[in-house]
């Protein structure tokens, strides 16, 4: 017995590349020529070059290269969580073939802030580059050799600790850093000076004159370095949509406090795991209020282990308790800070909305706290999470009802006063999604930069830059997107997620044929298998058609044709002509899949 079993698409024609195009559907898209031939681009002589591997026209995938001659500095190296559109994909990390024939000219990886946006790509890719020396704060350098535990087999970084009065020679890069606030402590900025000029590279930034647990930005820095001369400033665009200043931290702390004084009951406080100075926040509400804390979600237990072992948060003895030992104190005495403000399915806090949690169910009393943004993508998901818990509990707090969050990301009057400070010849935004970086455009001209001094780039897009001017080159670097699927990197590829696709939008319809060698005739009725297209028991009409026209296309080419007998041929036929008439019936393409069994 011999089976033949092929995987196809009616409508679909091989050979035909597939490309991302920001974080959008998949669409088919021809290569381009200088794609392909970009890891032999010669590098001019004192010129600083400037590329982006990603997080430019996308939020995420941090990781920027600076050259100058024969080296080379990479700052941040982030992964990008997937959409709904790549199924079973964990996240997606940097293209970094460009970089693979040059790693001996890497002279060090800078990493600006612990967040996984710009830490996640570490442990897949810097064996690839060489494990080149890593520079990065305390704080964050504990966040990456903790999060470096979970993939044995990749190399353990060298990372050397910096500060904000650091500084590092790396080849003709004269590296310095200056002190930012973000939403996580430790974060900072970089200068690059370079024998043609100097950049200020941002990272994620804004200016809190009255922070949380860390100092304010150091102004006094940047405006020196406006005065020594900026030559180009590459600053992040997250909020450029939006006008005005983002407000300060100690206004989020008494709003939660607010909330502390009125809660009858238990604090349910939901954010993101990383959002390291608002948990010290609430813990230290906590602790103000008699309320003991369990903190329940993996990545955060570990987030926070670390910011404690490296003394950068303060937690009172016998404050933090278990959720088995919940039963042992009132409801008024207890707050419980979670993830899951996202509305993710398996998230702590959809798990207890649910009654899916092992040992916290909602109550009437209890109050939820969303101390979170809203991540572009998400707010279906939030707002049914947030019909579940009207349901259940008492009270929903969340950004719209009262300032009990805020953002970590430059708004307008802030992107404005980093230029104003650094006062750069050029301009660079990165860190968002194209129209963020066009809003950036349009705020630098209205500080008086150029517009021919402002460059607006992509993935993968060049930028040369001299004393004299700023170009674009037309050449691009390849900027595919690399998949990390279970224990898989790279090795999705776009056919495979064409497929995920497909069979999410219109299942599978298994055609199984058995037939006699010897007479090439059909025996007995074709099975069929459909999953996610049709209900086989509501369909009868249908699938009696099927199994018909299966049988005489089979049988036209078996019985009267050729011999030997072409099966691949015979699968194709069944699979175009099965696939054409399903969708006339339905109007839907389900992937179908032929299989012939030979007997």
């Amino acid at each position: 017995m011999k089976t033949s079993f092929q995987r196809s698409a009616p409508g679909r024609r091989p050979g035909g590349a597939v490309k991302f195009k920001g974080r959008g559907r998949l669409t088919p898209t021809r290569r381009n020529v200088s794609d392909i031939s970009m890891h032999r681009i010669d590098q001019p002589a004192n010129v600083l070059r400037f590329i982006s591997f990603g997080g430019c026209g996308e939020v995420g995938r941090s990781m920027y290269v600076y050259e100058y001659n024969d080296d080379i500095v990479i700052v941040d190296m982030g992964l990008q969580w997937p959409d709904e559109n790549m199924p079973g994909i964990d996240y997606l990390i940097p293209n970094v073939e460009y970089l693979k024939p040059r790693k001996k000219n890497i002279r060090g990886i800078i990493i600006t802030h612990g967040h996984y946006d710009h830490i996640g790509g570490i442990p897949h890719l810097l064996d690839s580059l060489g494990n080149p020396p890593m520079y990065a704060t305390a704080l964050t350098r504990g966040m990456i050799l903790k999060r470096q535990e979970e993939f044995k087999f990749a190399p353990k970084p060298n990372i050397e600790i910096i500060t904000p009065e650091s500084r590092v020679s790396m080849g003709s890069f004269d590296v310095s850093f200056f002190h930012v606030n973000h939403n996580i402590p430790d974060s900072v900025g970089i200068v690059l000076k370079t024998p043609e000029g100097t950049a200020v590279h941002t990272g994620d930034f804004k200016f809190d004159h009255t922070p949380v647990n860390e100092r304010p930005a150091d102004i006094e820095r940047l405006t020196e370095l406006g005065r020594q001369g900026v030559m180009v400033l590459v600053s992040e665009s997250t909020d450029a949509e939006y006008p005005g200043h983002q407000i300060s931290e100690m206004e989020v702390q008494k709003s939660l406090e607010e909330i502390f004084k009125v809660a009858q009951g238990r604090i349910i406080a939901a954010t993101f795991s990383s959002l390291l100075t608002r948990i010290q926040q609430l813990i230290w509400l906590s602790e103000k209020y008699d309320r003991k804390v369990v903190i329940e979600g993996f990545s955060m237990k570990q987030n926070i282990a670390v910011s404690q072992e490296l003394n950068y948060m303060q937690i009172k003895k016998g404050t933090i308790i278990e959720s088995k030992d919940l039963h042992r104190y009132p409801e008024e005495k207890i707050t419980i800070i979670c993830t899951g403000a996202q509305g993710e399915d398996r998230a702590v806090l959809m798990r207890i909305a649910n009654n899916e949690h092992k040992t916290i169910s909602l109550v009437p009393n209890d109050s939820i706290v969303f101390s979170s943004s809203v991540i572009p993508g998400n707010e279906g998901t939030i707002q049914r999470l947030k019909d579940v818990l009207y349901k259940k509990a008492g009270k929903i707090y969340h950004k719209a009802s009262m300032d009990i969050h805020a953002g970590g990301h430059a708004k307008q009057d802030e992107l404005k006063m980093m230029m104003q400070l650094t006062k750069p010849k050029y301009l660079i935004p990165i860190h968002g999604n194209y129209f963020m970086l066009r809003l950036h455009a349009d705020l630098a001209q209205e500080v008086g930069i150029p517009k021919n001094h402002i460059a607006v780039v992509e993935d993968g897009e060049i930028v040369d830059m001299t004393r004299s001017e700023i170009k674009k080159l037309k050449e691009k670097i390849p900027m595919d997107h690399v998949m990390v699927d279970g224990l898989g990197v790279g090795d999705v590829k776009e056919v495979v997620l064409r497929d995920r696709q497909h069979l999410a939008e219109d299942g599978i319809f298994v055609i199984i044929a058995i037939v006699d060698s010897n007479t090439g005739r059909v025996r007995t009725s074709p099975d069929i298998i459909s999953r996610g297209f049709i209900y086989l028991k509501e369909s009868q009409d249908l699938l009696k058609e099927v199994r018909s026209r299966t049988r005489k296309i089979v049988e036209e080419m078996t019985v009267t044709g050729a011999r030997p007998i072409n099966w691949t041929y015979v699968k194709d036929a069944l699979r175009e002509k099965i696939g054409q008439y399903l969708f006339t019936k339905t109007q839907r393409r389900p992937m179908v899949l032929p299989v012939v069994i030979e007997v």
